[in-house]
């Protein structure tokens, strides 16, 4: 197990939850289109969560595309992220640094071979996972809604406040 990853991790999860909890205070029919736009990004980033999971354990997901022809709703697709963050959570926790560091072969979407590290393919999914959401975080701009604090360090800290007492003298218990 990767420290560093199951942190990343848990950031990746948190994060999303604040996500879906500003697209919920969307009114539907006023910003159908932006949320439409939103939703196809996160589903873009679901989608390809799923297609590494498969390719990390050697179980196809069964996507031949990126991204599927319909759109999930706003809570379907909630709910389905939930899962796979907690599947990428759960899989962190049994997997040993030699299997991360283990080179898989595998085919893109688009026909083109490669082949990542275990590691260098969850570390992928969470990359991926923040650039589309800095992308949704545009649209919430463009509707003046604040997104939420999207950043590794504002999760280390509001998970771990004792980090905010870095150079203080602090009391330790006997």
């Amino acid at each position: 197990m990767s420290a560093l990853l199951q942190k990343l991790y848990g950031y990746h999860a948190w994060v999303n939850n604040d996500l879906f909890d500003k697209l919920g205070t969307l009114d539907q029919e006023q910003h159908k289109t932006e949320l439409h736009t939103a939703l196809r990004l996160i589903n873009h980033y679901y989608v390809v969560a799923r297609i590494f999971a498969g390719r990390l354990t050697g179980v196809q997901q069964g996507y031949t595309s990126d991204n599927t022809d319909e759109s999930p709703t706003l809570g379907e697709l909630r709910a389905a992220v939930i899962s796979s963050d907690q599947w990428y959570l759960y899989y962190l926790l049994g997997v040993s640094p030699e299997n991360l560091a283990a080179a898989i072969p595998f085919t893109f979407a688009d026909g083109d071979k490669g082949y990542m590290t275990r590691e260098e393919m969850l570390t992928h999914v969470a990359l991926h996972g923040g650039y589309h959401r800095g992308e949704v975080g545009r649209i919430l701009w463009q509707l003046t809604v604040t997104p939420p604090w999207d950043t590794f360090a504002v999760y280390l800290h509001q998970t771990d406040p004792a980090r905010r007492q870095q150079g203080r003298t602090q009391s330790v218990p006997a």
